[in-house]
């Protein structure tokens, strides 16, 4: 019996990248994608890495098509490629809405539908979903799309046991801060926030991931699992 195949969208940093690392290290068969070829420094050598756009449909196309030459068939769909665009609505242009809604919805939505074929009976598949409100109407929306078409895909994917999930990180120090000018300083300030009293880490999320595409979780589907150290679970004083 060959060992699960994976394939992580958006893989090739930060919380995409340690969900391959772990899934690796337990025996999995990884594929990745990501626009950013120079940041696969580091990964095992035998992870599969493709350069692909989220929002492009010939790019998801070429993705699936190695994925099904490599590995034949997928037992885990990372959805894990997205854009953040955070701010309020006088500031969002079209070009940033676009971005929003081909990245988040139509990437994932169109490499779902173009996969179907590979992912096996029992597979799992697992949304990146995780903005909340305060970060922009335009962001907000656009991840919020993602929870009610995870719940359809959960229904409508079941007579295959095919079981569709989200997981929603809170605070998680990944590199898409610093390409937007946060600093580490900064990062490490909103741990006052956070009731377990840190900022997360990608691998936190890569746990949660790893745990919704195991037999543990064989019960387990249409749900969001959040991860953000108790943000949310309670209003502060």
């Amino acid at each position: 019996m060959s060992a699960p195949a994976a394939l992580i969208t958006g893989g090739t940093s930060g919380i995409g990248r340690a969900t391959a690392e772990l899934l690796h290290s337990r025996g999995y068969r990884v594929m990745v994608t990501g626009i950013d070829s120079l940041a696969t420094a580091g990964l095992p050598e035998d992870v599969l890495t493709v350069r692909a756009d989220a929002r492009s449909l010939p790019d998801i196309d070429r993705a699936i098509d190695q994925a099904c030459r490599r590995f034949g068939s997928l037992d885990l769909l990372f959805l894990n490629a997205g854009v953040s665009r955070p701010g309020p609505i006088e500031s969002t242009d079209e070009d940033a809405f676009d971005a929003l809604f081909d990245i988040n919805v139509k990437g994932n939505f169109f490499t779902l539908q173009k996969a179907l074929p590979l992912l096996n009976e029992g597979a799992s598949v697992v949304f990146t979903v995780g903005a909340g409100e305060g970060l922009g109407a335009a962001v907000t929306a656009a991840k919020g799309a993602l929870l009610p078409l995870m719940r359809s895909l959960a229904l409508e994917l079941a007579p295959r046991r095919i079981r569709v999930n989200a997981v929603s990180p809170g605070l998680i120090n990944t590199p898409a801060y610093s390409k937007v000018g946060v600093s580490q300083e900064m990062i490490d300030s909103w741990a006052g926030d956070v009731p377990l009293g840190r900022v997360g880490a990608p691998a936190d999320i890569a746990e949660a991931v790893a745990f919704l595409a195991s037999d543990a979780a064989g019960y387990i589907t249409g749900d969001n699992l959040v991860v953000s150290g108790g943000i949310g679970v309670h209003a502060r004083p």
